[in-house]
């Protein structure tokens, strides 16, 4: 709504993302360091910044520059279809990295997802290539962003909640997208006159964004894992259905829909592998008596 043309006419993705990584960061260090609400985790090294926290948020930036870029060219409801592809770029990511181990479960799963997102986009009645280009990058940046973060906790020890997480990504993200913004959005908005800047709109448009990363922090902490994964495709549907009846130039057709009902089955099957191995993993690392059981915070953040 923001980025389009009919609507508030913002068409700058890096410029809106760099305004979220800044209000994040600013809302960040307000919660954290001035009114203390929320703590930021002890444990965090230069060491660790420069070889985590730096490819997170360079990852975190890349998502969301090439995410966003692409509501340009396509539909919300499409790239939301396009984004089902995720679980399988996280999985070869994850065997190329060590993290996961194929197996033909995965196989089978992996392929099902990738039907369906073929499928789905088969059955799109305006596609555009630019714009797939545009979301399959975002999806690779994801993907590399939720391995950086698997490797910070699994194999550097670092127990971070969102909010902390954000507290150190944030300000490297801003860095990130302000270099790209700088060459390629600034000459363009310099060029149109005064900045089209509704502050407002998007001022409620960045405090979306954080609302949304508290809301993860908030479920995550009340709730169980397998609540956040059917939260998360419940929140898919939603998303294509309502962008459909918002945005006049969103046409769904039977395709779309049935190659998209393929593809998050293949979701629904990927989340309860996961969550059967996580809950086997538990149970081997039940303690006997007289240990203790550690403790480990896995970071779960959404995009903002």
């Amino acid at each position: 709504w923001v980025l389009s043309s009919k609507e508030i006419n913002f068409p700058y993705p890096l410029g809106l993302t760099l305004l979220h990584m800044i209000f994040s960061s600013f809302l960040c260090f307000l919660l954290t360091k001035v009114l203390k609400i929320v703590k930021v985790e002890e444990g965090m090294t230069l060491e660790i910044y420069v070889t985590s926290v730096i490819p997170i948020g360079a990852m975190f930036a890349m998502t969301l520059w090439l995410g966003n870029t692409a509501y340009l060219y396509i539909s919300v409801a499409f790239a939301q279809m396009l984004k089902a592809i995720m679980p399988v770029a996280v999985f070869i990511l994850g065997v190329a990295a060590g993290l996961e181990m194929m197996s033909c479960r995965m196989l089978l799963i992996m392929s099902i997802i990738s039907f369906g997102v073929l499928v789905a986009s088969y059955g799109e009645l305006n596609i555009n290539w630019i714009g797939v280009v545009y979301q399959m990058g975002g999806v690779v940046g994801e993907a590399l962003r939720l391995i950086f973060m698997e490797i910070l906790v699994k194999r550097k020890g670092i127990k971070l909640n969102p909010i902390s997480l954000m507290y150190y990504v944030s300000p490297c993200s801003a860095v990130c997208l302000f270099v790209p913004w700088i060459f390629l959005e600034k000459s363009k908005m310099d060029g149109n006159g005064p900045w089209n800047f509704h502050f407002i709109v998007l001022t409620l448009n960045s405090l979306c964004t954080f609302a949304l990363n508290l809301s993860v922090f908030l479920v995550i902490s009340h709730t169980s894992a397998l609540t956040i994964r059917v939260a998360g495709v419940v929140k898919d549907w939603v998303v294509v259905l309502v962008s459909a009846l918002l945005f006049a130039d969103t046409k769904l057709t039977v395709i779309n829909l049935f190659g998209y009902a393929i593809a998050i089955a293949g979701v629904a099957a990927y989340n309860n592998h996961k969550l059967k191995k996580e809950a086997s993993r538990v149970t081997s690392e039940t303690p006997g008596d007289g240990e203790s059981i550690p403790l480990v915070s896995l970071p779960n953040t959404e995009r903002g």
